[in-house]
């Protein structure tokens, strides 16, 4: 009886060991027929399409019929539109309208009245599509005076300005995925980009002058590079050459904490609603959602403009870090007010726009004019590693969670290994009970 269970367990162990061979065999082929695996590690959102079908139809419409789009809730296009007939184009296009007073041509007529008033340090405005408003803000350092001349200047306007004030102040985040260090401060690498003869990384513009020098540790030991373009005030975009001309590997990641990172695929435009993603070095990587467009700010040392706004939160050192959404660049970090622990907002600067300024790209890209919310056609191309980790590229998974990443030949190749360990132990234990069946034998026949 014994006997037959042991002959029992050997054939089922070595049926299992068979099947495993196949199954591993199957996985190996399939892993390595696709596709190499995407090295994105953040949650990935479906706003891209949403997002991309709002903005041809904000296009094709015009400004004067439309006020914006964005992304709801069930991640359908939303349109702001004025009038019932342009209503019926965006159903007929598939997308949800909604009837707003006021068209995107009055909206940016506001905001030039307001950027034409006296400059008041501690204040932003943007615009809220959803509400068909301008939204002005203005942080605790505004005094009453004025506080109430801006707000003389929005009634001046109409009852689409809306004044809010805000507990926080309104700073540049100097000081993001991981750090780089100059002697104005510390701030965050944002991407890799090229001009197609050297790579550098794109930070933001209030990090440092150009001349700059940028270093990837705190003792200075080893130089990242030297910022030799860039815009501050007015945008807030700058580039800093790599000492050795050259990105090295990793240059598509972003880091995103814990030596994982997100591939970027190119660059492209957010959308109102759109879930988004930001890394840097002090806070790490946090995410939220785009609340407004062409957002202005009135930072202590000067106006930027045209910048995204959203509820992620960041803290000083969190500067120049990379925004990113599906695998696609958007901006990197200005500035803004709380923090991670109560919130805040935080404002971006959009990344085509400082890219076409600077005439760069992402390194290994080609082109890179992403409709809005929606990737380039073009190949894999390189963000920087989260904040600084660019000077020596970034470490990609590690090597167990590249094995056990079912996207690859690891989890076929550990199948595989251990079905003809089993295979071979079957074997030499059934050859073993053989040996000494036999020795019973010739014991018992020969006494």
């Amino acid at each position: 009886m014994r006997h037959a269970r042991r002959r029992i367990v050997r054939r089922v162990t070595r049926l299992a060991a068979v099947g495993g061979l196949l199954v591993g065999s199957a996985m190996v082929t399939r892993a390595v027929a696709s596709e190499p695996p995407d090295a994105s590690t953040a949650p990935r959102t479906l706003a891209r399409t949403a997002s991309g079908a709002g903005a041809d139809l904000v296009s094709r419409l015009g400004t004067d019929r439309t006020a914006g789009h964005w992304v709801d809730s069930d991640g359908r296009p939303v349109v702001a539109v004025t009038d019932e007939h342009t209503a019926e184009e965006v159903r007929r296009a598939g997308a949800t309208a909604k009837r707003v007073r006021h068209s995107m041509s009055e909206l940016r007529s506001a905001t030039s009245t307001l950027r034409a008033a006296p400059r008041v340090s501690g204040t932003a405005w943007a615009l809220d599509y959803r509400s068909n408003e301008v939204v002005v803000r203005g942080d605790r350092t505004v005094s009453g005076s004025d506080w109430s001349r801006l707000t003389g200047v929005a009634q001046g306007i109409g009852g689409f300005v809306r004044m809010e004030r805000s507990e926080g102040a309104f700073t540049t985040r100097l000081n993001g995925a991981e750090p780089i260090l100059s002697t104005a401060g510390r701030c965050s690498a944002g991407f890799n980009v090229t001009d197609g003869t050297r790579d550098f990384i794109l930070t933001a513009g209030h990090c440092g002058p150009t001349g700059s020098v940028w270093f990837g540790d705190g003792r200075g030991d080893r130089q990242v590079g030297r910022t030799v373009a860039g815009s501050f005030p007015g945008d807030d975009f700058s580039l800093v050459e790599y000492a050795n001309g050259k990105a090295g590997d990793g240059a598509d990641l972003v880091a995103v904490g814990d030596g994982k990172g997100v591939r970027i695929t190119g660059t492209g435009e957010p959308a109102v609603g759109q879930r988004v993603f930001r890394s840097g070095s002090t806070s790490g990587l946090r995410d939220g959602r785009v609340t407004a467009l062409d957002a202005t700010v009135n930072y202590p040392e000067g106006t930027v403009t045209g910048l995204i706004e959203t509820d992620v939160c960041a803290e000083p050192g969190d500067s120049g870090g990379p925004m990113f959404s599906e695998g696609i660049a958007l901006g990197v970090t200005s500035g803004g007010s709380g923090d991670c622990d109560k919130g805040g907002t935080t404002f971006f600067q959009p990344l085509p726009e400082a890219m076409e300024s600077l005439g760069v790209r992402l390194v290994g890209s080609g082109r890179q004019d992403a409709a809005a919310g929606t990737s380039a056609t073009a190949p894999p191309s390189a963000a920087a590693p989260g904040a600084s980790a660019p000077a020596t590229g970034v470490e990609g998974s590690t090597l167990l969670a590249r094995l056990t990443d079912r996207r690859n030949v690891g989890p076929g190749l550990l199948i595989v290994a251990g079905s003809l360990v089993a295979l071979v132990a079957t074997r030499w234990i059934r050859a073993e009970a053989d040996r000494k069946a036999y020795q019973r034998h010739y014991s018992a026949t020969w006494g």
